[in-house]
């Protein structure tokens, strides 16, 4: 059983262990609130070790698309299946938030999204990423890139 994010009333729950868990909680309540005005739906997280099978399928799409390897450790998994689209977002103590759209038809979109905590720096595997900036009420000034997934990696739902 997971989490229900509150995007009103910021909540570090889960993200203690974080050495920027402020930072990252109002990032995640920024995504929580996209989720809800956008889709209706309640964005819910459990932790990465109660999801060993999600955290490896986002390991193998970075690895096998781009060669990354995240540095840091997972703390929580959000898994959204909304409109034809699997979204999954991992959300690392380092501050960096990992989401995969991954649109379950064939000729869909498919990308892998970085966004950075306030306050946090480019970690060293993602050095080759330019990032945009973009303001968040709940979480600052959120930096982000993403790249397009070109190959097949079977969601499993």
């Amino acid at each position: 059983m997971g989490q229900v994010v509150d995007f009103v009333a910021v909540s570090t729950q889960g993200l203690e262990s974080s050495p920027v868990a402020d930072a990252l909680a109002g990032l995640r309540a920024n995504e929580a609130r996209y989720f809800k005005n956008k889709y209706d739906h309640d964005f819910t997280v459990t932790p990465a070790d109660e999801d060993p099978t999600t955290i490896a399928w986002v390991t193998d799409i970075l690895s096998s698309e781009r060669d990354i390897t995240i540095a840091s450790q997972p703390l929580e998994v959000a898994i959204a299946d909304v409109d034809g689209i699997h979204w999954v977002h991992v959300f690392y103590d380092s501050g960096l938030a990992v989401n995969v759209l991954y649109t379950l038809a064939e000729a869909g979109k498919r990308a892998v999204g970085f966004k950075l905590s306030q306050g946090r720096d480019v970690p060293e595997e993602l050095s080759g990423f330019k990032f945009a900036r973009q303001k968040s009420k709940l979480a600052g000034e959120i930096r982000g890139t993403y790249f397009v997934i070109k190959q097949e990696h079977d969601p499993g739902v």
